[in-house]
């Protein structure tokens, strides 16, 4: 959610509190650009998994290195809030877009263009076009953002399954000017 280019996995030894411990193993990531928090958790658990086993053989040869970690610099990710899925049209379109995959696809990003008619964002990409936050720009869901736009890729109405953009517009009319919520 927060627009992060680098992401990975780390190999320790468990200490008493939370994550600390010595590092043994670290292997870095790039997260590609119209990457998911879904398509990053199942690149990072076969990525961890082989970096397990690395480990475990390290350690059987008596070969692993274990060093401290830093003290400064830590932070904690807060737990996500579900008020905090909803999107916000009047935001950057590169951040309506991180919002949208940083929660894709559990929570899920989601808007509303009638009350009470919900629909979850589970793939953006860049848009072209301007307009008034939260406006649909055109016939492929390209909606206006605070500054740019982003094109709604997948969406997922609730009780539906997943569907790409074209296929929702077939069943939903959202007409070029309406305004999401």
């Amino acid at each position: 959610m927060a627009g992060d280019a680098q992401s990975g996995v780390t190999i320790m030894r468990m200490e008493e509190g939370l994550d600390t411990g010595p590092i043994a193993m670290v292997k870095g990531l790039a997260i590609g650009a119209d990457m998911t928090a879904g398509e990053l958790h199942d690149v990072l658990a076969r990525l961890g998994a082989d970096l397990m086993v690395r480990a475990l053989g390290a350690l059987e040869r008596g070969t692993l290195q274990l060093t401290p970690q830093a003290e400064e610099g830590v932070t904690y990710a807060a737990k996500i809030d579900k008020g905090e899925t909803r999107i916000d049209w009047t935001k950057p379109w590169k951040a309506v877009h991180d919002h949208c995959r940083g929660l894709s696809p559990f929570p899920g990003a989601w808007f509303e263009f009638v009350p009470g008619a919900r629909v979850r964002v589970l793939c953006t990409t860049r848009g072209e076009g301007s307009g008034a936050p939260g406006t649909v720009l055109d016939n492929n869901l390209t909606i206006a953002c605070g500054d740019g736009a982003v094109r709604l890729v997948e969406v997922q109405r609730a009780g539906k399954q997943p569907m790409k953009a074209e296929e929702f517009l077939r069943g939903t009319r959202i007409a070029k000017g309406a305004v999401l919520r």
